[in-house]
């Protein structure tokens, strides 16, 4: 089996013309990866592939005093000159090298190689996650991976940057990541792009010896940590950003993979989706239903197209999908094991940062999810007051305690159902009513303290009171707004502290974690209520959420989340109002978690219209279900996709309700709600 290392260069570099030939330390950068590549355990041979054009003569010419061969192809197509390189030296397997890395570890490429050799798979990589830092770049993959991209890859994009289309599709490539076993280094920049690259550069090789390790440059660095601001403001892989953003909307490759992997998925599972949310019954027929991975703000499903993700796992993905700091945790906790006989000290020290910052929590006890908290929350409630009976207000998850005041109450006892009252948001005589209707009965009063709107001046205090003078508890279920509206959560935001919360989603950056928390005396009834599960402590969770929320305290992480989402809801208004659909669509609730409401038109009904818009949402790059649950890692580049695909479907719904035929010409069934709560 043939592995060839095959190094692209050109001298047509616009941000630094002929870059790859400039001197480097005495010597030519070319010279540096060449070199580094022969020494590389287990390629066989190394070649250069370099452009037909005649600004590229000199690299033929260099190669060729230097005894290497060198193939030239198109200048653009540079997918395509991999695989003419490739198919004249008969290779197998080939290492994708650049010619812009002088500081490549020949290691760590032979580490990437024996993964792929080692794996079986299609490819493998240092680069995905990006964990190491940005000039060690090497990706292998097998031949058969490397023709089928040549042969259907047809977004410029794919074509230019010569993995990407294997590396979008996951599930037809397998894949495998070397991971930086040292954590941080993502942010090094050893490449040259840029006129103060090389400086950096020339200043640091004076340190290194002639065939430096990853770990010299590294020991260079941390005694001179000063080189570092030489080239600390230039952005990673901005090539790349630059040629996504020439495409006005994405590529759409259909979904025929997600809807045989659905027929599939159906045989063994309900709706073919653990969750209500993320099934069929929640997008328009013919939407991607299986995803492969996410990076950033952003997904790929089965099919290979790219979503900037404004679902974000429902929630739960605050910071980003492979948020470093957050995998780091979860990869050195991984070290030393998940669940164990015993507690370990992480489940007090993340219960001493909730108490921290949490007006409401004098106490703490952890789930995997929002129905735990909210269910335990209840049940404490319950037997703290001696009392059966809950009102409720808004969404509190799937136990039959609440569910079955719901339109989804099959299986839920009648008594059950009737131990369970509603009230309506914002409006204080609602509450009353129940509380008139069953005096002495109440032991909670559980509620989302905001969602699609704010709650009206001195509403919560009040209900607060009103629960008191009752005898019964006031609960927030803060699943959603905890970590999202504030560190202290929406009690802290609107100045009202409950007696027991229920946070989820957020605090872990999609590891399944969550908390019932509140008054001391009423959380000490834990100790002879039963609510225990023995995945409680699981430690992956515990130590995500520890590096998530150290890491909202650190950085601007929720301010981010207001401004982003606030600048949507300014755009998107104006986008509603030029096309004439504002009284159509209105997105309410606040910046960081906003809604979309639809309404009906004279012509269409609002199911039939969100379904058409969810549709051509999807259609240009964006997966889309009710809200814009936006994250930290969500870019100005996301953004701007996003309010592309606003414009786009905001359109198509103008013109097919000018046409008065939108629901008759809608090409898939509408799409109906599970069940209205707000």
């Amino acid at each position: 089996m043939t592995a060839v290392a095959i190094i692209q260069a050109r001298l047509s570099s616009t941000r630094l013309p002929g870059k790859v030939l400039l001197p480097l330390g005495g010597r030519p950068v070319l010279d540096w990866v060449v070199t580094a590549a022969q020494a590389i355990a287990g390629i066989d041979k190394v070649v250069i592939a370099t452009s037909g054009q005649g600004d590229d003569d000199a690299i033929a010419a260099w190669a060729k005093a230097a005894g290497v061969a060198c193939h030239r192809g198109p200048l653009d197509d540079v997918l395509e000159r991999f695989a003419q390189a490739a198919r004249a030296e008969r290779a197998d397997i080939v290492m994708r090298l650049t010619a812009d890395c002088p500081l490549l570890d020949p290691r760590v490429c032979g580490e990437v190689l024996a993964l792929l050799k080692r794996s079986g798979g299609a490819y493998a990589s240092n680069v995905t996650p990006a964990s190491w830092p940005d000039g060690l770049d090497c990706e292998a993959f097998t031949m058969a991976a490397l023709e089928s991209a040549a042969a259907e890859a047809t977004r410029a994009a794919d074509r230019e940057h010569v993995t990407v289309f294997i590396r979008d599709r996951r599930h037809r490539f397998a894949q495998s990541s070397l991971v930086c076993p040292l954590p941080g280094l993502q942010s090094e920049r050893w490449t040259l792009d840029e006129p103060a690259d090389l400086a950096f550069l020339e200043a640091l090789v004076e340190h290194l010896p002639e065939r430096p390790s990853y770990l010299d440059v590294l020991a260079a660095l941390d005694a001179r940590p000063e080189l570092r601001a030489i080239n600390a403001r230039i952005i990673r892989n901005e090539g790349f950003a630059k040629s996504l953003a020439k495409e006005s909307l994405p590529t759409w490759n259909g979904a025929v993979t997600s809807t045989a992997l659905l027929a599939r998925a159906e045989k063994v599972i309900p709706l073919g989706s653990q969750t209500f949310s993320k099934s069929r019954l929640q997008y328009p027929a013919d939407s991607p239903m299986f995803l492969t991975h996410g990076l950033g703000g952003k997904v790929w499903d089965v099919d290979g197209n790219s979503y900037v993700d404004m679902v974000c796992g429902l929630l739960p993905v605050v910071l980003g999908y492979q948020d470093p700091d957050v995998d780091t945790a979860i990869r050195n906790q991984l070290a030393n094991g998940i669940s164990f006989s015993l507690a370990t000290t992480l489940e007090t020290e993340l219960a001493e940062r909730l108490v921290d910052l949490i007006p409401c929590a004098e106490s703490v006890r952890f789930g995997k999810n929002g129905t735990d908290a909210t269910s335990a929350a209840i049940r404490l409630a319950r037997a703290f007051t001696g009392r059966d009976r809950v009102a409720v207000c808004g969404y509190h998850g799937w136990q039959d305690w609440y569910i079955g005041s719901t339109t989804r109450n099959k299986g839920v006892p009648e008594a059950v159902r009737g131990l369970t009252g509603t009230f309506a948001y914002n409006n204080l005589d609602s509450a009353r009513q129940l509380f008139k209707e069953h005096p002495g009965e109440m032991a909670a009063l559980i509620m989302e303290p905001m969602n699609a709107v704010d709650p009206a001046p001195g509403y919560l205090a009040e209900l607060k009171e009103l629960a008191h003078a009752h005898g019964a508890l006031l609960v927030f279920d803060e699943v959603i707004t905890g970590f999202r509206y504030h560190l202290g959560g929406a009690q802290t935001l609107f100045g009202v502290t409950p007696d027991l919360a229920s946070f989820g989603k957020s605090m872990g950056n999609g590891m399944p974690i969550s908390a019932v928390m509140g008054r001391a005396d009423v959380m000490h009834e834990m100790e002879e209520v039963f609510i225990s599960g023995t995945f409680g402590g699981e430690a992956l969770s515990l130590a995500a959420s520890i590096a998530t929320i150290d890491k909202m305290k650190r950085e601007p992480v929720i301010d981010r989340l207001w401004q982003t989402g606030g600048h949507l809801a300014t755009e998107v208004a104006k986008l509603a109002a030029l096309h004439g659909l504002s009284e159509v669509f209105s997105l309410v609730g606040r910046a960081p978690w906003m809604i979309l409401a639809v309404q009906d038109h004279a012509k269409a009904r609002k199911e039939a219209i969100k379904t058409l818009f969810a549709r051509e949402m999807l259609r240009a790059g964006v997966l889309f279900l009710a809200s814009h649950n936006v994250c930290y890692a969500h870019d100005g580049a996301d953004v701007a996709r996003v309010l592309t695909a606003w414009d786009v479907a905001l359109a198509k719904v103008a013109e097919e309700l000018a046409t008065g035929r939108l629901e008759e010409r809608l090409p898939c069934p509408a799409v109906m709600p599970v069940f209205k709560v707000r």
